[in-house]
This record gives C-alpha cells, sequence and structure tokens, in this order.
C-alpha cells in the first residue's frame, strides 16, 4: 500500500460536525462555555504570550483568541496568575496551556499541587488544550522519566533548530479543523521535535523532517499535532504557535479552533491510536 493510502485509512472519522466553527455555544443550557487560557511563562517567555510587548495588557495571543472566542460562540479568560488554580476549576468549560518551565532551576507556571489538581480535574472529565511550550512544561528533561503532567499532554519537547519553511503531513484529514487543508501544510515555524510519546495518541499532523536543517531534526517523522484521552478528559496539543504570523495565519486558526471544538465535545471525531502505525519510528532520537 502506498504510505500516503496507509496513512489516510488511520484517520478519524467525524461524527456530526456542524457548518464549522460555528453552532460552538452549549446546546444543553444554551449558554456560552467558557475557556481558561493560561499563559504564565517560568522559562522562556514566548513573544506571543508576552505582555512585556502590550504593555501589560493582554498579549497578541490572548486578544486574538479571546476576538475568536467572540465570534465562535465562546468566552475566555485570561491569566497569568497561578491563583486561578485555587478557586473552582469547574467554572470552566476547558482549560488551555501555553506555558514554559524553568527546567534549570525547576521552576513551573503552577505548583505540584496545583498540578494535581489540575490533572485531577482532567482525569475527571475537563477538557484540556495544550499549544507549542506546553509541553515545555514540567516533564524531566534529560531523563527516561515520564512526569504526570507530560503523560496527560501526549509527550515532552527536547530541543529546537532553527526556525524554517517545514511540512506537516495530514494524517487524521477529517478532524475537526482539518477540512480543506489537503494532504499537508506547509509553513515557516519554530518546530518542536518531541520525546515520551504516550501510546494512545491519535496523530493529527505529522511533522515531516526530510530536508529539515538542524541536528535535532536528523529523525524519522513523528507527531506534531494530536490528541488523546486522559481518563475521561479529552487532550488535544498542537506544536504550531510559536511565531507572530502564525497566530495571523488562517490555517493555524482552523486548526485550533478545531482542536477546540473537539475538546469541548462540540464536534465529535472518532480518536483510535495510530502513533505506531502513521510514525512508526517516533521515538527514534537522533544520535
Amino acid at each position: 500500500m502506498h504510505r500516503r493510502e496507509m496513512l489516510l485509512t488511520t484517520g478519524a472519522t467525524l461524527i456530526g460536525l456542524s457548518a464549522f466553527p460555528m453552532g460552538w455555544a452549549s446546546a444543553a443550557d444554551n449558554k456560552k462555555q467558557k475557556i481558561l487560557y493560561y499563559t504564565k511563562s517560568a522559562g522562556f517567555v514566548h513573544p506571543e504570550v508576552d505582555r512585556k510587548k502590550t504593555d501589560g495588557k493582554l498579549s497578541r495571543s490572548e486578544k486574538l483568541l479571546t476576538q475568536w472566542g467572540e465570534t465562535s460562540g465562546f468566552d475566555v479568560v485570561c491569566s497569568q496568575d497561578a491563583k486561578v488554580f485555587d478557586d473552582d476549576l469547574n467554572q470552566f468549560d476547558l482549560i488551555a496551556f501555553y506555558t514554559s518551565s524553568n527546567h534549570k532551576e525547576k521552576k513551573h507556571p503552577i505548583s505540584d499541587e496545583q498540578n494535581t489538581k489540575l490533572l485531577d480535574t482532567i482525569t475527571a472529565g475537563k477538557p484540556f488544550v495544550g499549544i507549542h511550550s506546553a509541553t515545555d512544561t514540567f516533564g524531566s528533561p534529560g531523563t527516561p522519566e515520564i512526569d504526570p503532567y507530560i503523560a496527560m499532554i501526549g509527550a515532552e519537547f527536547s530541543m529546537h533548530d532553527k526556525q524554517q519553511k517545514a511540512k506537516n503531513l495530514i494524517v487524521s484529514p477529517n478532524f475537526p479543523g482539518m477540512q480543506g487543508l489537503g494532504e499537508y501544510i506547509e509553513l515557516m515555524e519554530e518546530w518542536y521535535p518531541f520525546t515520551k510519546f504516550a501510546k494512545d495518541l491519535h496523530v493529527i499532523l505529522v511533522q515531516e523532517t526530510a530536508g529539515m536543517e538542524g541536528p535535532h531534526y536528523k529523525r524519522p517523522p513523528f507527531p506534531a499535532t494530536w490528541a488523546h484521552m486522559y481518563g475521561k478528559g479529552r487532550v488535544f496539543y498542537t506544536s504550531l504557535g510559536h511565531r507572530e504570523d502564525i497566530w495571523t495565519n488562517k490555517i493555524f486558526q482552523q486548526i485550533l479552533l478545531g482542536g477546540i471544538a473537539w475538546a469541548l465535545g462540540n464536534a465529535k471525531a472518532e480518536i483510535p491510536p495510530n502513533i505506531d502505525q502513521v510514525t512508526t519510528e517516533a521515538n527514534t532520537l537522533p544520535k
């Protein structure tokens, strides 16, 4: 079987997505769903979550996600204050992270106790969405240990090389947000390699490493965007989201909003584990 045909046979089956991305308001009580978008950085502060670049006001990504929510039918609460995790997390219908840790100093965007509360909340059914450096949060770089947060989000960031134009192959074309994008997307971005992949990942986008520059990409193709379950909670992650022009790109907007729609339960899709079929050597790292 041709590689492309083999990959597509493992794609998700869409089960009733209405005209994307309309109709996101909760049908049960006609109330807008509420998302917590948490963007605290204990390590490197990515430009798109850096409030210093916006004179202390909402960062660019916070503004954009809030605007997208206004047109798509959900409210966004933006925070960089960990105290929000001391309150009742059930006030939110979904929790989204664009965060980072300082691994050298062992500093994280939330405390260990707050992280335990977060993971328990997701296990009980709270949806979670991770963007870009959310996989560079908690974790145990350089060790074989798999941190509980990493098990939840699905993989651990390792190290990236220079920003460059590269392709992501679409291997789950029916997953919400993938419609109409063709066989692959090609973008200029800061591409994240990973380790410690969860075995139950439903891979949506595959990082095509052939021709990429830099030692950290000298490895077989690996997952770049995925979905899976953590207990009863739906988890969606995309490595996209570093560059300013990514956040203004309609492709990224469609991918992220599709993932949010699925995580919220507004767009349904089967997500069988396919990591072993579409990225057979995902855990083969550069020498």
